[in-house]
């Protein structure tokens, strides 16, 4: 699973294409979940490096 993350919030997909002015976000069917131009993502993670266990990230 993967999360976009946008100025204004967050989106979950599990797959994702990109494209010349941005990334299309897919759920587990395939279906289009939403278009993120590049200007309005400010990064896209998968769920491993949004957890921290024990360790605090700063």
């Amino acid at each position: 699973m993967y999360r976009a993350i946008l100025p204004n919030g967050q989106l979950e997909c599990e797959s994702y294409r990109t494209g010349d002015h941005g990334v299309e976000l897919y759920d587990d069917d395939e279906e289009l979940l939403a278009f993120v131009p590049y200007e309005n993502l400010e990064a896209l993670l998968t769920d491993a490096a949004t957890e921290t266990g024990s360790r605090s990230v700063m």
